[in-house]
């Protein structure tokens, strides 16, 4: 029996509208990830993860899950089978918060551990975890919670 693929890996090559950058700080993270938010960013959750090759340069990204205007579901073994798939060194996980506040919730700290931990079975970095808002982000690495 065959599977069907889970989600769709958009490698910055194939993408017309994005190209691929080095990603050196939090900024560069948040400026990158804000690309594939639209009128989304305000009205519900989407949770994107960027894949980085050794240099962290980007070399593809995924949609993992959209949800409601509070929260959304996000298995981690999704997460790791594209970071697999993609051969990335690192990764950026990236959601937004419609409700403009930044503040990192306990479930969002206790995924970015759960996903942390997994992906570092198959040495792939976590290299931030960015909440966006519609006018501001929040950086997991410079926050010291990362």
């Amino acid at each position: 029996m065959k599977y069907a693929s889970l989600r769709r890996i958009t490698s910055v090559a194939e993408a017309s509208t994005f190209e691929q950058v080095k990603i050196q700080n939090p900024t560069a993270s948040a400026d990158y990830a804000r690309q594939f938010y639209h009128e989304d960013l305000v009205l519900y959750e989407s949770f994107f993860i960027i894949m980085l090759s050794r240099a962290n340069k980007t070399i593809a990204y995924a949609k993992i899950s959209q949800g409601g205007v509070s929260s959304t579901v996000v298995d981690p073994k999704i997460v790791c089978k594209l970071a697999v798939d993609s051969l990335c060194s690192g990764v950026i996980l990236v959601h937004n918060h419609p409700s403009g506040n930044t503040d990192a919730s306990q479930p969002d700290k206790d995924l970015t551990k759960k996903i942390s931990q997994a992906l570092s079975y198959l040495d792939i970095d976590v290299i931030d975890h960015i909440i966006l808002t519609e006018d501001s982000f929040l950086s997991f690495r410079k926050e010291g919670l990362l």
